[in-house]
C-alpha cells in the first residue's frame, strides 16, 4: 500500500507557533524532506524529534525527486517542511507535491504559521479579495511590478528582502496614490517584530527611523474611493 506525503507547517520565526499535530506527524512519519536540512534539524531539535531528514531544495535533481516518490509508493509516510512557513510559496514543495498527484499519492496538509496570513490579520484592511504576488523582481520587471500594483483596486501582499526594502519604499511613495495605505511587518513573529501602517512616506519615515533589517511582509491597501 502506498504511503502518503504530508505538508507540514512550520514557526516563520518563534519555534512555539508548531501545532501538536505537526510536531506529532514528524515523529510519525519514516523521513523528512526539507527545503534545508540545517534550518529544518534547529526545530527537530527543539522538539527532540529524531526522524532522519533528507534535503529537497530548488536545485534538487529530478532524479531524487522521484526517488522520493518512488520511497512513498512502497509504502513509506514523508514528510515535507520549508524553511519556515507554510510550504507551497515560494518554495520548491510545489514540485513535490504535483509528482505526488501524478503518482496517485495521497497528500494530506498539516496548516501552520503563514507570514501572508500573518499580516492580513493585523492590517486591518478589508481583505474579502486580495491579490499575493510573491517577491518583487530584483531587476527585470520591477518597475513593471510597482506599475501594475498601483492599478489594481483590491489589496495587494508581496515579499521583499531587507536589502531591497529601501528601494521598495522608494517606489511605493513615487508611484502610490498620496493617501493609500500601506502595511509592512517585519520580522514577523520574532524578537524585533514591527508593524508599520500609515501612507507610504509615513512608514519610510517609521521604518527609517527604526531599521530596515530582518524580512518584510507588505500590504498594499485598496486603492482610495473617489
Amino acid at each position: 500500500m502506498k504511503g502518503t506525503l504530508f505538508i507540514v507547517g512550520t514557526p516563520i520565526g518563534n519555534l512555539r507557533d508548531i501545532t501538536f499535530r505537526a510536531v506529532d506527524t514528524l515523529r510519525e512519519v519514516q523521513c523528512i524532506a526539507c527545503e534545508d536540512t540545517r534550518v529544518t534539524g534547529k526545530l527537530l531539535h527543539a522538539y527532540d524529534i529524531h526522524t532522519p531528514s533528507i534535503s529537497l531544495h530548488e536545485h534538487t535533481s529530478s532524479e531524487k525527486l522521484q526517488h522520493i516518490i518512488q520511497e512513498i509508493e512502497a509504502g513509506k509516510n514523508i514528510a515535507y517542511t520549508c524553511d519556515a512557513g507554510t510550504p507551497g510559496m515560494n518554495d520548491p514543495g510545489g514540485k513535490l507535491v504535483q509528482a505526488a498527484h501524478e503518482a496517485g499519492i495521497r497528500v494530506i496538509p498539516i496548516p501552520g504559521a503563514s507570514a501572508l496570513t500573518s499580516l492580513i490579520s493585523v492590517c486591518g484592511f478589508p481583505m474579502d479579495d486580495f491579490i499575493y504576488a510573491g517577491f518583487v523582481p530584483h531587476k527585470k520587471g520591477r518597475k513593471t511590478f510597482f506599475e501594475k500594483i498601483s492599478t489594481i483596486k483590491e489589496p495587494v501582499i508581496f515579499l521583499e528582502s531587507t536589502h531591497r526594502i529601501e528601494k521598495c519604499l522608494d517606489e511605493l511613495v513615487a508611484i502610490l496614490e498620496p493617501t493609500r495605505l500601506i502595511c509592512i511587518g517585519r520580522e514577523l513573529t520574532k524578537m524585533h517584530e514591527t508593524v508599520y501602517r500609515g501612507i507610504a512616506r509615513d512608514v519610510q519615515k517609521a521604518i527609517g527611523a527604526t531599521s530596515s533589517r530582518g524580512e518584510f511582509t507588505l500590504v498594499v491597501g485598496p486603492r482610495p474611493k473617489g
